[in-house]
């Protein structure tokens, strides 16, 4: 059985996409990771009143629920404007939980063809008939409601996070009303950044009336670990009752719920999201100025450089290393055979001059790299 598995390795390895855990990059500037508030590198204000020892000893349904855990849940419902709020190990049990079962055999799912691999695992174990749309064309999103039957689901994130460009949310709600479908938005790389507290784009938007579904996950912007599932009161019921990937998971232990509730509060606060925005709005200046028309400009934290093929991407990512970056490449086949990148990430924590460095030496490396 090993030889067979070593032969898929070497496979991988001829075509330059075989993965590995990195080494640590300490000393290097970070342009990759996805701590977006630098919440992460906060660790020394998490002060819990006291020490938390307690683990959770089972599944939510057993031994694993708590007065904490609901009390979080009612806080993040509102919080991100929710009538109620049910609390995942992960982004990834999130998604599978919730799309391999409020879909069935006999419906429709609709999805971004660019959404996040856990959203398309989790359509695939709902047994429902799928359909990928261009992304964010909604005329052939049109075309493909017109095709539905049953009950219609539309799946988008709100910013997609191997592009970095935002969703046209409010158009998809009106089309997701026109077509009586239940629209859901994956938050992950939104929240924290979005909104007047971080709240996301669909706070942001005024529109979560509109959206039937919403994923917030933990471990991005809040820098922690963890995922919430923020709808109505009966979707949070159908969920403890239905999503296999919440019933038979050990619940999260109260020292990672404490630091949850802890993160929330110092996201709201606006001088991260603002140093983020100003980083974000200079690094697009100094994108335009440099690559001139050959710039897509993304507002948002996560910014792409298209450089064609695995070892094209790689021998960028690792002089940038060698230059004292931390970038990371996206290969084939995470991102289609021929549109290899580098992805930056933005944070609140890096300065102007870090990012005009960062850009500089990309110049130096590489006249030939495009934006995706």
């Amino acid at each position: 059985m090993d030889e067979a598995l070593e032969q898929d390795l070497l496979l991988r390895k001829k075509a330059l996409a075989y993965r590995s855990l990195p080494s640590t990059r300490e000393g290097l500037i970070d342009f990759c990771s996805n701590d977006y508030l630098g919440l992460a590198r906060s660790s020394n204000q998490f002060q819990p009143a006291q020490p938390v020892f307690h683990g959770a000893t089972g599944s939510r349904l057993i031994s694993g629920n708590s007065a904490l855990a609901e009390s979080l849940e009612k806080e993040l419902a509102d919080f991100h404007r929710a009538e109620a709020a049910l609390l995942f190990t992960s982004g990834y049990t999130a998604n599978i939980g919730l799309l391999s079962c409020v879909a069935s055999r006999g419906d429709t799912i609709i999805y971004d063809e660019l959404a996040h691999a856990s959203l398309r695992d989790g359509i695939r174990l709902s047994h429902a008939r799928h359909f990928a749309f261009r992304h964010n064309d909604l005329a052939h999103l049109q075309e493909k409601l017109r095709q539905a039957t049953g009950r219609v689901f539309i799946v988008v994130e709100s910013l997609y996070s191997m592009d970095g460009d935002l969703a046209p949310l409010s158009e998809l709600a009106v089309l997701a009303q026109a077509h009586d479908a239940a629209l859901i938005v994956d938050e992950a790389h939104a929240t924290g950044v979005y909104g007047a507290k971080g709240e996301g784009r669909v706070v942001a938007l005024g529109l979560e009336e509109q959206v039937w579904a919403r994923i917030h996950t933990f471990g991005k912007a809040l820098g922690g670990h963890g995922a919430v599932v923020v709808g109505s009161k009966i979707l949070t019921e159908y969920l403890i009752n239905f999503a296999r990937s919440f019933i038979y998971t050990t619940a999260m232990p109260d020292a990672q719920l404490e630091y949850i509730r802890h993160a929330y509060r110092l996201m709201q606060n606006s001088d991260r999201r603002y140093r983020l925005l100003e980083n974000i709005q200079h690094f697009c200046v100094r994108l335009k100025m440099d690559f001139n028309d050959k710039v897509t400009l993304n507002k948002s934290p996560i910014q792409v450089l298209q450089v064609t093929g695995n070892e094209g991407v790689r021998l960028l990512s690792e002089s940038l290393g060698q230059a004292g970056f931390w970038v990371k490449p996206i290969l084939h086949p995470t991102v289609p055979k021929g549109r290899e990148r580098i992805r930056i990430c933005l944070h609140s924590f890096n300065d102007q001059k870090e990012i005009d460095s960062l850009l500089n030496k990309i110049i130096k490396i590489d006249d030939h790299v495009t934006t995706a």
